[in-house]
């Protein structure tokens, strides 16, 4: 895995995720903070599905979309943190080329379709507290399903393109990756060979699936936050305020995150800050239940009666 000559990204060879391999007297308490995690996370989210899918006063586009999100949560943690376990377990940090791919592949369609999937959220908002009177007429359940099948449609279509390029990458050096999961930019950063088409590709389809939907969603939060400065009594902007801030405080960690792991530039400091911001992988669906539908009084009476 450390050496070898020039091949491609499909080499049997794999890859060394260093991970969080560096610190070898906390491997223990590793494994057990994120088996935590990993079950706080999956059984969070497939509750808070259960009870959307299960309550009928819970069929609504209010919750209709966080349902969505927390089955995608179940999904996007599974895609990296049983890897995670299981090298801290075995001590193994390898990971076959097939793997890496298909590591690859899983998040970035789960991170793609939880952009769009956001921006459908907001827009969703927009029209509850910019349009409540015509929020019914336009929210229907035909316009719910387009969004999310629009945004998983768009994730994995994103996803197969940028997977497509990985084969075509030459490695021919240490395949050691200082992640701990595989991602396209530190893939790339292996790469020996001419990377530019590879990475103009990423960087057009990060402004697709990243940028567009961020300035989509922080456009209608602009719209709800003017709606809701204009309501005369404190009472009625508390009570459409309180509408949106769980989405608020998810879209704000998400892409808090995103920015720093993307954007920033890839210099030794910021590389290491950059690994430790990738765990917005695996806090964000752990805070998807906690924020975003347990603190609700709806949820919580559903649960109650479960």
């Amino acid at each position: 895995v450390e050496k070898g000559g020039r091949d491609n990204g499909m080499s049997p060879l794999g890859f060394l995720l260093v991970g969080m391999g560096n610190v070898p007297t906390a491997q223990t308490a590793l494994f057990l903070l994120s088996l935590i995690i990993y079950l706080v996370t999956v059984v969070g989210n497939i509750l808070i599905f259960v009870l959307v899918v299960a309550e009928q006063h819970l069929h609504t586009p209010m919750y209709f979309f966080p349902g969505n999100l927390s089955s995608l949560e179940t999904f996007y943690s599974s895609a990296i943190l049983p890897q995670l376990l299981a090298s801290f377990l075995t001590g193994d940090r390898t990971i076959s080329a097939h793997g890496c791919v298909a590591q690859f592949y899983f998040f970035a369609a789960l991170e793609t379709t939880e952009c769009y999937l956001l921006a459908a959220m907001s827009y969703d908002r927009y029209l509850a507290v910019c349009q409540p009177l015509l929020y019914a007429s336009l929210m229907t359940w035909k316009v719910c399903l387009q969004l999310v099948a629009g945004s998983w449609l768009l994730g994995l279509l994103v996803s197969t393109v940028l997977t497509s390029l990985l084969p075509q990458l030459q490695f021919c050096g240490p395949r050691t990756i200082n992640h701990f999961f595989c991602d396209f930019t530190p893939l790339l950063e292996l790469a020996c060979g001419d990377t530019s088409m590879a990475t103009l590709v990423a960087f057009v389809f990060g402004f697709l699936d990243v940028v567009f939907p961020f300035l989509f969603t922080l456009a209608s939060y602009v719209c709800i936050i003017a709606a809701i400065l204009r309501i005369p009594s404190n009472v009625g902007r508390q009570k459409a305020f309180s509408t949106c801030s769980a989405h608020l405080t998810i879209v704000a960690a998400f892409y808090g995150s995103l920015f720093v792991v993307y954007v920033l530039p890839r210099t030794a400091p910021l590389r290491q800050l950059s690994k430790v911001f990738s765990f917005y992988t695996v806090l964000t669906p752990l805070a998807n239940p906690l924020i975003y539908s347990l603190r609700n009084r709806e949820v919580r009476e559903a649960l109650r009666k479960r």
